[in-house]
């Protein structure tokens, strides 16, 4: 009997010991949702840099955090469905990468923690007031490009150029502030620009079609719609020997001439550190709007004999990578 009695004892200390460590766990889980608006490898590299993030700051998937990640396909109802899905879930921070995801989960909640990534004017596209600290949920790392520093790579691949086209999304906030700034740019450059609007992915060949004849050179921004359907931009520049200079550098490996642009994988490791601060109890509203300033300069001289330019060594020098 005394057997047993200790037998049953044990088994009872046990359990309790287990449901103890079952609580602390659930405790001290930590719990991550990010989304992003398609997938595409600039994107792709910010949710990879997050992730990674994390992980070297003790919070991995699996062990003490809960994660979970969501493409919207390209399609902002979808984006709007997962941050419906990812507010009732109420996860400790959600992480929105690109601008219409990041509208989607800001319109969605006014508590839970947001962490935006990959927004080139978080302003606006009105998920902050200002780039200061919001006092709200929201907080976050933009890819604000260089646009005067894009605008000098131009004239060196194209020292002549005088028309530039550019290929956007009119329905993205961060695509129509890009022209914005393009307009008021361009004039002190010496430049005109010509517009090619591209509402849908499938209308980015087209929209490059449109500007044959027109331009001299096409500038391809940071633009979500642009880069998924990049292609279709190089096939019509080779075609009619128009160089295509792009704001991504992922752009140059696919066949654009060059590109001076952010490091998309650091964005994301930056991102993540916002994110940590978040997840270790500072509040999201005391955290200021980021910017990165590392700027990185590929070129492609094989695409650009294929689009009637040959570049020069010195600008073949000064870059980082040289795709062959």
């Amino acid at each position: 009997m005394q057997h047993s009695f200790l037998r049953t004892s044990l088994t009872v200390f046990a359990a309790a010991l287990t449901a103890v460590a079952t609580l602390g766990h659930a405790a001290t889980e930590k719990s991550v949702a990010v989304t992003a608006i398609v997938e595409h490898k600039a994107l792709d590299a910010v949710r990879d840099g997050v992730k990674d993030e994390l992980k070297s700051a003790g919070f991995e998937a699996g062990k003490n955090l809960k994660y979970e990640y969501q493409s919207a396909q390209g399609n902002p109802g979808t984006a709007a469905q997962i941050a419906r899905k990812y507010v009732g879930e109420r996860p400790d921070v959600i992480v929105a990468i690109a601008t219409p995801s990041a509208q989607a989960v800001v319109a969605a909640s006014k508590d839970i923690p947001v962490v935006y990534s990959a927004v080139t004017d978080p302003v606006a596209a009105k998920l902050v007031k200002t780039w200061d600290a919001s006092g709200t949920n929201v907080t976050g790392v933009s890819d604000l490009s260089p646009l005067e520093k894009h605008l000098e790579l131009i004239k060196r691949v194209v020292p002549g150029a005088k028309r530039v086209g550019v290929i956007y999304s009119p329905g993205e906030a961060n695509s129509v502030s890009i022209i914005e700034a393009l307009k008021k740019a361009v004039p002190a450059a010496g430049m005109t620009l010509v517009e090619g609007a591209a509402a849908r992915t499938i209308d980015v060949a087209s929209a490059a079609q449109s500007l044959v004849g027109k331009v001299d050179v096409i500038y391809a921004p940071t633009d979500n719609n642009v880069m998924s359907a990049f292609e279709g931009i190089v096939k019509v520049a080779q075609q009619a020997k128009i160089p295509v200079v792009a704001a991504d550098t992922d752009a140059v490996t696919r066949g654009a001439v060059a590109a001076l642009g952010l490091n998309y994988y650091d964005i994301g490791r930056q991102t993540g550190k916002v994110v940590v601060r978040i997840l270790k109890g500072e509040a999201a509203g005391r955290i200021a709007s980021q910017t990165s300033t590392t700027f990185e300069l590929h070129v492609n001289p094989a695409a650009a004999l294929k689009q009637g330019v040959t570049l020069s060594d010195d600008l073949i020098k000064s870059a980082k990578i040289v795709v062959k």
